[in-house]
């Protein structure tokens, strides 16, 4: 009986975490009585490290940069990370696992994390759209089966 407890999938939660957080205004005040409207580009990634044996640390970094023509409204970077108790799942799925399911626990505090920041320094906030990791892990997959010439 023992034996089936320990070989159970596990997938539990341990933490979700800020880990890293900046803003930079590089030109304000000056930038700030401008009128024209700003251009938004956000950036997405996604990073997995091993911790201890079944034990993973995600990380969803979120890249906000506005601009004003050639000059830098503002930027801002989160790291959110999550740690993760993985056991006992088939090596197969380890990757989706770790790309899409802990990736969407992780994404939402992110999501609040960055509005929440910009809102404080003063600007509208700027809402980042709910995010499908599951075509993203896919997307990367297919990416790196291209890149090595294989097909997966």
């Amino acid at each position: 009986m023992a034996d089936e407890v320990n070989n159970n999938p596990v997938f539990q939660i341990q933490r979700v975490y800020l880990k890293d957080l900046s803003l930079e205004q590089p030109n304000s005040p000056g930038i700030l009585l401008e009128q024209k409207q700003p251009n938004v580009d956000i950036q997405l990634a996604v990073a997995a490290n091993t911790v201890a044996d079944g034990v993973y640390e995600v990380t969803v970094t979120g890249t906000v940069t506005t601009k004003v023509e050639d000059k830098t409204l503002f930027l801002v970077e989160a790291k959110q990370a999550g740690i993760f108790e993985i056991r006992n799942i088939p090596q197969e799925q380890m990757g989706a696992v770790v790309g899409v399911a802990c990736p969407q626990i992780v994404y939402p505090y992110l999501r609040s994390n960055i509005s929440d920041v910009i809102n404080r320094a003063g600007f509208p906030p700027v809402h980042l759209a709910e995010i499908n990791f599951q075509a993203m892990y896919e997307q990367q997959q297919a990416a790196a089966a291209a890149d090595t010439g294989s097909v997966q």
